[in-house]
């Protein structure tokens, strides 16, 4: 057993499956659940009644083709929020962002986690922030930036940064390099520059990034093949819920039918070793972290 260092919390790993719940404070999310002002505190609330272990509020959409948001914008959607929280509940508030104004003002509203999707790649202040705070970090790995992953509907393919790949999918060829070496990685050097700006081990954690800017194939490989890079060694984060590789496998299902999709693909990672899960869906997937945890930690 470890703990993962958040601020004030620390979250035994391996005891149990954390659930965080998803609070889109914008009116532009992928999965129509966005919510600005009162409605989105009400609906980070209702979540923590539901049994979320932590909340991840986030002001800035980052679904494929999504519009960036301005930092006066993205700090008035999610600062009074995370500070009105703060003081209502117990649970750690973690902050889903990728400037590093908006993470160091979040966590001096009471935000506790950091959960950056470009794996601190956009902001190059952003790991120097961090470190001058005790909050932990979350750490994803992306290709592209949200502007840019738009998938190929002749190939069903996420577009690559490397012009080789793309020649490669443009004659039919599989993806290169492998999926999972590619994130290893891409989290071994993040890893590298959270050390040397001074961020402890036992602050960070890892998400693969299900769904950004890679293939369904690709997709369904980090669940299929968890257990690695749970054994990097850090608590990982899976975030399959409602995404349209979901949508996809049951046959172009619309956001609002994808909730048994999500929960199969949660008890997957679970059984993969994931140590929290990112869901919209609270209620239900706390039920289904009881169940798999019952059975994979034995608790």
């Amino acid at each position: 057993m470890k703990f993962w260092h958040c601020g004030t919390h620390r979250l035994e790993i391996g005891r149990k499956t954390y659930v965080m719940g998803i609070v889109n404070a914008t009116p532009d999310s992928f999965s129509n659940d966005g919510n600005v002002g009162e409605a989105a505190l009400e609906r980070a609330l209702q979540m923590t009644e539901e049994g979320a272990d932590l909340l991840d509020i986030g002001g800035e959409s980052t679904r494929p083709g999504a519009v960036p948001v301005s930092l006066d914008e993205e700090l008035r959607r999610v600062v009074p929020l995370i500070e009105t929280l703060a003081a209502r509940v117990q649970i750690p508030l973690s902050v889903d962002t990728t400037k590093s104004v908006v993470a160091r003002r979040a966590v001096e509203a009471g935000a506790s986690i950091v959960n950056d999707i470009s794996g601190a790649t956009f902001d190059p202040q952003m790991l120097q922030r961090v470190s001058e705070t005790q909050a932990g970090l979350i750490l994803m790995h992306l290709r592209g930036t949200p502007q840019s992953m738009k998938w190929s509907e002749r190939a069903g393919l996420a577009p690559s940064s490397n012009r080789l790949v793309e020649t490669r999918l443009e004659e039919g060829a599989s993806p290169a390099p492998d999926i999972i070496a590619e994130i290893l990685q891409f989290w071994a050097n993040r890893l590298d520059a959270a050390r040397k700006c001074g961020i402890a081990d036992e602050r960070i954690a890892f998400d693969a990034g299900f769904g950004f800017g890679k293939s369904v194939e690709e997709n369904l490989e980090i669940i299929r093949r968890g257990r690695e890079l749970a054994d990097f060694g850090f608590p990982t984060l899976s975030a399959t819920s409602r995404k349209s590789t979901v949508g996809k496998i049951l046959g172009d299902a619309p956001v609002d039918e994808r909730l048994w999709g999500s929960a199969a693909a949660a008890a997957l990672a679970i059984a993969g070793g994931a140590a929290l899960i990112r869901v919209h869906d609270v209620r239900e997937m706390a039920q289904v972290t009881r169940i798999c945890d019952a059975v994979v930690r034995q608790t």
